[in-house]
């Protein structure tokens, strides 16, 4: 949970790095919530079939674009990654693909142009 709450304490810090630890236990927590909201939505009558999402949903969707994207960004920073990199995801099946191992990747041990290694200033 720490880490969710830390993502959302630097939502619009796209500059630094974030661990994969960050990055992945924000995706499992938006994940959980996201399928808490939509059974919320389905039994309070605001899900739209047509979407796939309700009403709450979209608001929380819309609520975490930004630190997605700035948690997303700075992942791709401590691999060493610029974020026009995010531009491969326009490339269908294959570029999802690419993109999810970039994502999955360990960190650079060292110094890169984006800053120190969390894995080195983390307790």
């Amino acid at each position: 949970m720490n880490w969710y709450i830390e993502v959302l304490n630097k939502y619009a810090i796209f500059s630094g790095r974030a661990r994969r630890k960050e990055y992945w236990y924000f995706f499992l927590f938006n994940l959980v919530i996201t399928f808490f909201l939509a059974f919320i939505d389905g039994m309070a009558g605001f899900f739209i079939d047509e979407i796939g999402l309700g009403l709450i949903g979209i608001l929380y969707a819309l609520a975490v674009f930004v630190p997605g994207t700035a948690v997303t960004v700075r992942r791709l920073h401590d691999t060493g990654r610029s974020a026009w990199w995010l531009l491969i995801l326009v490339v269908p099946f294959i570029g999802a693909i690419i993109f999810l191992i970039f994502l999955v990747l360990d960190s650079d041990t060292d110094e890169n142009r984006y800053g120190i290694s969390p894995k080195s200033v983390s307790v």
